[in-house]
């Protein structure tokens, strides 16, 4: 039983923690940049970390664009409040997604002017049906070689795995537009949740993210803590990533007033 929740923790963390400082922290909204060596890097791990759920950060980037530019309202790809639960927002959002992906939907220029990774190589690896199920059946072996005789109940964790990334997104954009507290008036219904803010890597405090969407910083009062932006610190440190200068100071003032 320790295997499978060490198993079920490293998938977890290690998956969320590439979703929001990659697809959601560069790919997205550039806040910080990289030399190619170490984008591809981080590319890469996005995918082995995500495996079956893997999703692609130019698509991911454009849909997450339109998500703060149309946040709550029908236009956006995934607010849960014009859906009765969280299945039907999944399958809406992906829909958009899709298009993305395939490059059927049209994209309005001002989604495109900030880059977008692009892996092409990858991107077709990663997101073919052959890979996707191979992951699938590398989760099922590893279950089915630690799962103690008679803990059967642990194997209803497997859906979960199959679909990190997606159930991930979902729980961040339903109950962080649904429940929580706000620090700002947004103009939307964005919530920040504490400590699950802090669980989900800085992901649920949306109403601050949606405040100041260019900051690395999702936390903004001293009660507050996104462990994300620690290790982008520690990766600035490293040289390993620049935090842009004026997200850098500027994230460090509101900190400084926050307290």
């Amino acid at each position: 039983m320790t295997a499978i929740l060490i198993f079920f923790g490293v998938h977890w963390f290690f998956s969320l923690f590439f979703h929001t400082f990659y697809l959601h922290r560069y790919a997205s909204h550039q806040m910080y940049t990289t030399n190619k060596f170490w984008e591809r890097f981080f590319y890469f791990s996005t995918w082995f970390f995500q495996g079956s759920s893997y999703l692609i950060p130019r698509a991911y980037g454009v849909m997450h664009r339109m998500h703060h530019e149309y946040s709550d309202t029908e236009q956006d790809p995934h607010s849960p409040h014009f859906f009765k639960d969280v299945w039907g927002m999944m399958i809406h959002t992906r829909k958009i997604y899709n298009g993305f992906v395939t490059r059927t939907s049209t994209i309005d220029a001002k989604f495109l002017e900030e880059p977008l990774p692009e892996w092409d190589a990858l991107d077709k690896f990663g997101d073919s049906n052959i890979t996707r199920f191979l992951w699938m059946a590398a989760y099922v072996t590893f279950y089915v070689v630690f799962v103690p005789a008679g803990m059967w109940y642990l194997y209803p964790l497997l859906p979960i795995h199959f679909l990190m990334g997606p159930v991930q997104g979902a729980v961040v954009n339903w109950c962080g537009h649904k429940y929580g507290y706000q620090n700002f008036k947004n103009g939307d219904h964005s919530r920040n949740t504490s400590p699950w803010g802090i669980i989900l890597l800085g992901e649920l405090f949306q109403n601050n993210h949606h405040k100041f969407k260019d900051s690395p910083n999702f936390a903004k009062k001293w009660y507050e803590l996104d462990p994300s932006y620690q290790v982008m610190k520690l990766l600035h440190f490293l040289h390993i990533i620049r935090l842009k200068p004026a997200l850098l100071t500027a994230a460090q003032s509101r900190n400084a007033k926050a307290a």
